[in-house]
């Protein structure tokens, strides 16, 4: 049994459409699947009956922009309930903030030179949240970088972009958020924050005081030394464990849907909490 509980459509910043999506996770032998947009949940509304739920499980999902002590961090929400009315209301409060935080990477791309980023960013998006890989896809077709690696390194990475996350609610309205929702609080991808060991304690330390539940022990492609260590501090910690490929784009193969290593057998996983 495959379960892929992190990957995105084109309702953020995801290449395929929702039904391009499930199609492509079916292809891949992926049997449980949680589409988990950035700050939204507007995949699910394009599904459906679509999809061969005789072979598919999906799962409602969400990926939460929060920030913690000026570090940017992402919750994912798993198993959250679409139908409540707060949730309308949370999209909406961090789809105004994705805007405003959209129009500042514009002015600031402006300031060196590279005019229109913002209104080439909103096409791109088309219709869905924008967010900084849009931005990387125009610097891209624009010619001033050669890769989605070179746009963040230059111009969209946190150094680059300073004082963009202070308006992402803080860890703990975003936990609070999805619990809330009736779902499952989980740290999206630790190992990508590049947090010390002490710093990646605490974080996980403070995640827990306010009620998450789970942390992901594997994101895409990792060594086996990662999985390990990570599957540790889970465990260290009385997390559950969750996996997902992160998945955006058939071009990016390294991230491919379900196509990542097995949990430990050590780690409980999140699946557990809603299949009992």
């Amino acid at each position: 049994m495959v379960y892929d509980l992190h990957c995105h459509s084109n309702a953020s910043d995801g290449e395929l459409s929702p039904l391009q999506l499930v199609s492509r996770a079916i292809d891949k032998g992926v049997r449980v699947l949680a589409i988990t947009d950035h700050d939204t949940v507007a995949a699910y509304t394009c599904l459906d009956n679509r999809y061969d739920k005789d072979y598919l499980t999906l799962i409602p999902g969400i990926e939460i922009s929060a920030v913690w002590r000026r570090q940017s961090i992402h919750v994912v929400g798993l198993n959250i309930n679409l139908h409540l009315s707060q949730l309308a209301e949370i999209v909406q409060s961090q789809a105004q903030v994705r805007e405003c935080r959209a129009r500042m990477i514009g002015d600031k791309l402006a300031k060196r030179g590279i005019n229109d980023a913002y209104e080439e960013a909103l096409k791109l998006a088309d219709g869905g949240m924008i967010g900084r890989p849009h931005f990387a896809q125009f610097l891209m077709s624009s010619g001033y970088v050669k890769s989605l690696d070179e746009a963040f390194n230059r111009y969209l990475g946190d150094t680059k972009l300073s004082g963009l996350n202070k308006n992402w609610p803080d860890l703990e309205q975003a936990v609070g958020w999805i619990t809330d929702l009736g779902g499952i609080a989980v740290l999206a991808h630790p190992n990508k924050y590049k947090l010390t060991r002490t710093k990646l304690h605490q974080l996980l330390s403070d995640f827990k005081t306010a009620g998450g539940q789970a942390m992901e022990v594997i994101s895409g492609s990792q060594t086996p030394d990662v999985t390990d260590n990570l599957a540790d501090v889970c465990i260290s910690f009385d997390l559950y464990a969750s996996c997902g490929s992160d998945f955006h784009s058939p071009q990016q193969q390294w991230i491919e849907l379900g196509k990542f290593s097995n949990l430990p057998k050590k780690c409980r996983p999140v699946w557990s909490l809603w299949e009992t």
